[in-house]
């Protein structure tokens, strides 16, 4: 018989956060994760996204033994932006066994229907300013940094609850190979006269500046919130959570490779391409000497080495579209990129399934579909078939 309780101790949170150990222990592509860095996630005093969510942690248990973990969480801020009543679901780790999964769903939706939601989407964890979506494909290969990865039997267990597809994420990969370097280097010819029309209209572009660092956050946000505001699933950050996960990239940001457009002083666009640090943290085996993860990889290793990247986010305020900034943007970000001689892969991640524009621009540049991503969602009140 399988048993859910809430995890209350903080042994309980030592179980929920090294059971996926036991989990993936036949799946050499999964990443584990720093237990220094999850314990963080978990602490209401260190994770800003506590301050307008209400979290719950669950553990599933058979004979005493745990094999099944999730969590469910409301993010007020979400429901407040789209006007919606909302309950999430993350953190979904169990054995192949439906059993498992039923109860650990069943505990979801009886703490959302208690909290007066109407439906549930998932998994985000937390939100989908964080880890989000479900893979459905690519199992061989191991997920780069701040992106999922499970086993392929989830999505038979998902489904078989009840849950329908919400919508696809999509990750593409551009190989930088001597073909692409032949594109590249015809595409900066055609890029170059729009990005010095830009300039001469007054923008400016610069790399991010690690040495005044909280100013250059300040500006990201405003583009961030404001660039995004329209997407799908969207929720914007607070300044606490953006701060948060910035600081903790700071570590891991190479300079060049970070670009911000202005006019007047006034932030026009971002785009930030990071190292996939999942290179290091594979071989780490969720343990680190030290005050965590991002302080101590430049120690580890040459972050400025590693040859897979990750195209993060590229936005531009709505105000400033179709101005020349884009071009100006794929211009230097693109100079900048094959400046780095070692980089050899950039996964551009994630792309809402009906971005058709952006997704059109990225096959343009030679990226190709290569994992996919689902969110699914359940009203409350829907029987399990």
């Amino acid at each position: 018989m399988v048993k859910v309780r809430p995890v209350e101790s903080k042994k309980d949170l030592m179980k929920f956060i090294k059971f996926p150990w036991k989990v993936y222990r036949d799946y050499p592509a999964w990443v584990p994760p720093l237990i220094s860095e999850e314990k963080k996630k978990f602490d209401p005093k260190e994770n800003p996204f506590y301050d307008h969510a209400k979290v719950q942690l669950f553990l599933a248990e058979r004979d005493g033994e745990v094999v099944g973990r999730i969590s469910a969480h409301i993010d007020h801020n979400y429901n407040e932006f789209h006007d919606e009543k909302t309950g999430l679901w993350g953190f979904f780790e169990t054995i192949n066994d439906f059993e498992v999964a039923k109860a650990l769903f069943d505990a979801v939706f009886e703490f959302h229907s208690r909290e007066g939601m109407e439906q549930v989407l998932g998994p985000a964890s937390f939100s989908t300013n964080d880890v989000t979506g479900m893979l459905l494909d690519a199992y061989d290969l191991p997920p780069v940094i701040m992106m999922p990865y499970n086993p392929p039997y989830y999505v038979e267990l998902v489904e078989k609850y009840g849950f329908k597809k919400a919508k696809d994420l999509l990750a593409y990969l551009i190989t930088v190979d001597d073909e692409f370097k032949r594109f590249a280097d015809r595409l900066q010819k055609r890029l170059k006269p729009m990005a010095e029309r830009a300039l001469a209209h007054g923008y400016t572009i610069r790399n991010a500046n690690l040495k005044k660092w909280k100013e250059e956050v300040e500006k990201i946000l405003i583009i961030y919130n404001d660039a995004w505001e329209k997407n799908w699933g969207f929720v914007p950050w607070t300044r606490e959570e953006f701060f948060h996960i910035a600081n903790d990239l700071r570590q891991i940001v190479i300079p060049e490779l970070g670009k911000i457009v202005e006019k007047d002083g006034e932030p026009v666009a971002f785009g930030l391409v990071i190292p996939d640090a999942n290179v290091v943290i594979k071989k780490l085996n969720g343990r680190i000497v030290g005050p965590g993860l991002f302080a101590a990889l430049p120690y580890l290793l040459n972050i400025k080495k590693i040859s897979r990247t990750r195209l993060i986010t590229l936005g531009i305020r709505k105000g400033f579209r179709k101005s020349g900034v884009d071009s100006l943007l794929y211009y230097e970000m693109l100079k900048a990129g094959l400046s780095l001689g070692y980089l050899k892969e950039c996964e551009v991640s994630w792309l809402l399934e009906d971005n058709y524009l952006i997704i059109r621009a990225t096959e343009f540049m030679r990226g190709k579909h290569y994992k996919t991503y689902r969110l699914f969602v359940k009203p409350i009140g829907v029987p399990v078939e």
